[in-house]
């Protein structure tokens, strides 16, 4: 055949006569099937076929003519040029030759699938799918198409698309000529996801870049409301360096995918497909298993190792045999070729930000603002003018020519990797998506912030708030003797946090994912078929996904120490045990059931005094249990432990035989324990408590109001810090006490990040590392590192 191939008789050096998608199809077809990776069989016109088309009913001059001198930042003309050409390519004769090779095709196809096969019939540009130009989204698909007539209609409606609106800007933008494009249509046998499952995934994390995650979305149904946007999918990430041994699932979202993509009985493009609704009880369900996504993980690992660079790929689990297929690969395009030479940063300025007027996932990791545009329809994306916040419904490659003029965007549904949030990061425009009900909470003319500086989580706050844009050069950063840490809580900051030169995590708190990813009192899931009505039923709709409110808590807990020490593997992370005062446990939903109302809670019923009480000991079983979940089933063994508030040597060997009763002893598998030097009693015996423990960790801040009996939350008594030198004396004694025993010594206060004569002094004394917050780790390296060239200027013999 001259107008066809089989994907068996194409590869990836054939980009030119099928496009990326179908030559990516035939490779992986001809050389990935070997190693189990499942790729529905298909067929290719070439681009030879679409010339001949075009050729044939003369269109070629004409269209050239019609896009000459387009300006396409005008939209009205820009549409009206764009249907005026669809229009000539849909009503254009096919050749008789090129439609007997088509036909002559997908009869062969029925051969192997039997007869008159589903199929879908996606488009393939010459210039589609490279590195730096994903071209994703701006031709048709049609799905679940049948039978010859329908199949020739449809091919002539994928020639057509290649002229959308949104094909012929995005082309102008990345400096194509249209001319010098041409289409291949990829045919390809369904995947019955229509009864199953599908979605998208990337080999690498698409708001950050951090390269040793799978991030995966699925949704009930074919796939296309996933890519298009139209649903909020379930979200796995998976961790790439253990993906082979373990089971290194580090993060899990339940998606509301209230809708799903079906066969109509009607096979005719356009009609064959519809979206019916989706069940209460699905959409509380995760639409695949963790087998299934540790398999699909292992397939995407297998496709980039093939193609030596990060991938998105389309995949679908049939839902009447359960297989998984591999339905299309192709090159990421944003953040592949970043520039790790600098570190970005946008912080927000005001200390205390207003309540956010809606929330959804984040898609670039910036800060825009300006007026609201609400816009509900594509008909009037006119309406919006450059600057202003797009909200919308959802935003679909059709709204390419808009976004680019646009500050940000924000949408009610969708997820980070659909096509509208591939663009978006192309575009450098932050997005917000899946937020549900912005265009009814957002008014137009309405001055906002929109913030994807914040982690996974995007908010949009009221008003034009103050923001600044951080950029430095790391690459001429020195690396210090003194270990340079990070004190971290916020699982969603930690792989963009990772690219930043320090040693790991000295400091990883658990608050923080207690308090907003479960936000459950742990004996309220104990306890749970016991509780009150009210509290009973707003328990059971955050655990929904969960085999049971105790699989949800160790699960969610494990998630969040595992975002955290996957984003820093193999570098250390130390994981403080919780040490919520009984005033914030109680906070939590159910909490105020649970916990004794303390005068003074700072000093009171917390730490290591709690873990071994009846009233807390199993829920401290529970964290146990996410720790190792941790190590062992995720495999990330840089994870160590530190107990905070330790009151006495006694109270500390009995949280390390609790520990060893849980299966954490210190040693087995490495396992390092270390003790929160937090109480003046920790200093003063310190070569007592070194004795049971693998070394200290200063708590700066808790040593200081101990130490000179000062709250820490008072507002009336002010001007005390860690640089009272009777606070300075504490810190001495516990680094010269670990230093004499061999043992690790580090800071993980708050003092090293706010005071740079802290950090000197600390350097001076021969600390082994300083944990610090992210915003401070340049500058204070520098400062470890002025220190370091004077202390070794002064030894003898130095220059």
């Amino acid at each position: 055949m001259q107008y066809v191939s089989f994907f068996s008789e194409v590869g990836i050096n054939d980009i030119n006569q099928v496009g990326g998608k179908n030559a990516s199809l035939g490779e992986m077809y001809c050389h990935l099937s070997a190693q189990g990776i499942k790729v529905p069989n298909g067929f290719a016109t070439t681009a030879r076929a679409y010339l001949h088309y075009m050729a044939q009913n003369k269109l070629l001059e004409k269209v050239r003519l019609a896009l000459d001198g387009l300006d396409t930042h005008d939209v009205k003309q820009l549409a009206r040029t764009g249907r005026q050409i669809r229009s000539w390519i849909l009503h254009a004769e096919m050749p008789e030759d090129l439609a007997k090779e088509i036909v002559a095709a997908y009869e062969k196809l029925a051969e192997e699938y039997g007869e008159y096969p589903d199929v879908a019939v996606r488009s393939s540009a010459t210039a589609e799918d490279l590195p730096g130009a994903s071209f994703a989204g701006q031709q048709e698909t049609y799905l679940n198409i049948s039978g010859r007539r329908n199949l020739l209609l449809t091919c002539k409606r994928v020639y057509a698309s290649l002229f959308t609106d949104r094909a012929i800007s995005y082309r102008v933008d990345k400096g194509f000529n249209h001319m010098d494009v041409a289409l291949s249509i990829g045919v390809q046998k369904m995947v019955r996801a229509d009864t199953g499952s599908s979605g998208v995934m990337f080999t690498i994390d698409t708001e950050t870049g951090f390269e040793d995650v799978i991030l995966i979305n699925a949704a009930w149904g074919l796939g296309e409301n996933v890519v298009q946007g139209s649903v909020n999918p379930d979200e796995f990430y998976v961790f790439k360096s253990t993906l082979q041994k373990q089971q290194p699932i580090i993060r899990r979202y339940l998606g509301k995918k209230d809708i799903k993509m079906v066969y109509t009985h009607d096979t005719t493009a356009g009609l064959s497909t519809h979206n019916i609704e989706v069940s209460v009880e699905q959409q509380n369900q995760f639409c695949i298993t963790d087998n299934d996504v540790l398999k699909l993980a292992r397939f995407a690992m297998c496709i980039e190792k093939h193609y030596a660079r990060p991938m998105d790929i389309e995949w679908a689990k049939d839902g009447q045999t359960g297989e998984l297929f591999i339905l299309q690969a192709r090159p990421e395009t944003v953040h592949s070729d970043d520039n790790k030479q600098y570190h970005f940063s946008y912080k927000l300025e005001q200390a205390e930000k207003p309540h956010p007027l809606v929330v959804g996932k984040s898609v670039g990791k910036r800060i825009a603002s300006g007026k609201a545009c609400v816009i509900l329809d594509a008909s009037e994306m006119y309406k919006l003018t450059p600057g202003e916040v797009l909200v919308t419904d959802m935003t679909d490659p059709d709204w390419e020519p808009v976004m680019k003029i646009a500050s940000a965007i924000v949408t009610n549904r969708g997820g980070r990797t659909c096509h509208a949030a591939i663009i978006a990061r192309e575009l450098g425009v932050p997005a917000i998506v899946g937020c549900g009900d912005a265009t009814r909470k957002i008014k137009t003319g309405k001055e906002i912030t929109v913030s994807c500086a914040e982690g996974d989580t995007g908010f949009v706050y009221p008003g034009l708030l103050k923001f600044s844009e951080n950029k430095r050069d790391v690459s001429a950063l020195k690396v210090p003797v003194t270990r340079i840490m990070l004190n971290l809580a916020n699982p969603e900051l930690a792989f963009e946090t990772s690219k930043l030169p320090v040693d790991g995590v000295g400091l990883a708190r658990l608050e923080f994912i207690i308090n907003t990813s479960i936000r459950i009192h742990p004996r309220a899931l104990l306890e749970f078929n016991s509780l009150p009505a009210d509290i009973k039923s707003k328990v059971a709709n955050i655990i929904v996904g969960y085999k049971s409110p105790i699989d949800y808590y160790e699960k969610k807990l494990a998630e969040g120490i595992g975002m955290i020490a996957a984003a820093f593997y193999p570098r250390q992370v130390i994981v403080r045990l919780s040490d919520f005062k009984s005033n914030e446990y109680a906070s939590l939903i159910g909490g105020d059931l649970f916990e004794p109302d303390e005068e003074n809670p700072m000093i009171g019923f917390r730490g290591a005094y709690r873990y071994p009480s009846k009233e807390f000991r199993n829920c401290f079983e529970m964290e146990c249990k996410a720790l190792k979940i941790v190590r062992e089933q995720m495999g990330l063994s840089n994870v160590d432990v530190m107990i905070p508030f330790v009151r006495s040597v006694d109270e500390g060997n009995k949280t390390l035989r609790l520990l060893s009763e849980f299966g954490l002893s210190r040693g087995e598998q490495n396992l390092k324990i270390y003790l929160m030097c937090e109480i003046p009693a920790n200093a003063l015996l310190a070569n007592e408590f070194l004795k049971h423990f693998d070394g200290f960790s200063i708590g700066s801040n808790d040593l200081t109001q101990l130490t000179l009996g000062v709250d820490r939350d008072s507002g009336l008594v002010t001007g005390f810090d860690e640089r009272n030198e009777a606070v300075k004396v504490m810190m001495k004694m516990a680094i010269d006490a670990c230093k004499a025993a061999n043992k690790y010594v580090g800071i993980c206060g708050q003092a090293p990040s706010d005071f740079p004569e802290i950090t000197r002094w600390l350097v001076e004394q021969g600390i082994s590392s300083i944990s610090l917050n992210p915003d401070s780790v340049i500058d204070m390296t520098q400062q470890v590192l002025n220190v370091e060239a004077g202390l070794l200027k002064n030894i003898p013999g130095n220059i």
